[in-house]
């Protein structure tokens, strides 16, 4: 289901934002986007994103700007300092004309700047609270698209009991006239003789050619898809299989049609078939 939502937030640090955009998809694909400074963050947010999207292409979107290139995530580590002073001092008594280290060499010492942890974390619980409030927003207009969708489906599915109604009356005069029509031709084709021949063959034939068993089912498969629709919840998968019964009976319904109008009923079937499989896949 196609759907985006963005939120930004002002941080001590910088400015946070996060950006989720969502599309049709048949399985659940995150992908995620931002800085390697941030990629520590990935895992939680993949776990609070699949807890909510169940199906469809996760394009997810994080970045931090920075209000400047100060040292707002590090801190001095006093203890390695100390380390550092001792070994310059050994250094400065053995080779007198050695050049003392200058503030910038100081701190871009190995171990003296260690990261701000408490920052770390902050940014952390920021990025929790910011993935949640992404997502109220993407659900939100990802259930007002599933209402419309929900609609799209039930109308087709009403269209289409429709056109079942008055096909399960005219089924039986249907076959009865093609069983005549069969019954005359065979005849003439066999000069009038092997009449119980000519009833075995057609009888045969007739069963082959009754819909009644495909009309109760695509009956059943269309009331299943008004109660999974008033169920509601995650159920994409399961419209997608009631979707392809559907379209295998109508299929069958044409295979074994006898006249014109069978055909055509079959034929608008699929079409309407067809209009509900390519929104079904939008539900989750």
């Amino acid at each position: 289901m196609t759907s985006f939502s963005a939120v930004t937030r002002d941080l001590p640090c910088g400015t946070l934002t996060l950006e989720i955009k969502t599309v049709n998809h048949r399985f659940l694909e995150i992908q995620f986007r931002g800085p390697d400074t941030l990629r520590v963050f990935e895992p939680a947010m993949r776990e609070q994103i699949s807890a909510q999207v169940k199906r469809g292409k996760v394009d997810c979107r994080l970045d931090l700007r920075k209000r400047d290139t100060g040292l707002q995530y590090a801190l001095l580590d006093t203890s390695s300092l100390e380390q550092l002073k001792a070994v310059s001092a050994i250094v400065q008594e053995v080779f007198s004309d050695a050049t003392p280290l200058s503030v910038a060499e100081v701190l871009q010492w190995p171990g003296v700047l260690r990261r701000d942890e408490s920052t770390e974390n902050s940014l952390e619980q920021d990025c929790a609270e910011l993935t949640t409030e992404v997502l109220q927003q993407l659900m939100h207009t990802r259930a007002r698209e599933g209402a419309q969708l929900k609609v799209f489906v039930q109308q087709r599915v009403a269209e289409m009991k429709q056109l079942l109604l008055p096909l399960s009356a005219k089924i039986p005069s249907l076959v009865a006239g093609f069983k005549d029509k069969l019954a005359l031709r065979m005849r003439e084709a066999l000069g009038g003789h092997e009449e119980e021949r000519v009833l075995q063959e057609v009888t045969l034939f007739a069963s082959k050619i009754d819909i009644e068993e495909e009309l109760s089912r695509l009956q059943l498969h269309l009331d299943e898809v008004d109660r999974v629709l008033e169920a509601g919840g995650t159920v994409g998968k399961r419209l997608d299989f009631l979707m392809q019964e559907l379209h295998r009976e109508a299929n069958t319904l044409g295979s074994k049609s006898v006249s014109s109008e069978l055909s055509r009923a079959s034929m608008d079937l699929k079409v309407l078939i067809e209009q509900m499989r390519e929104q079904v896949q939008n539900i989750e």
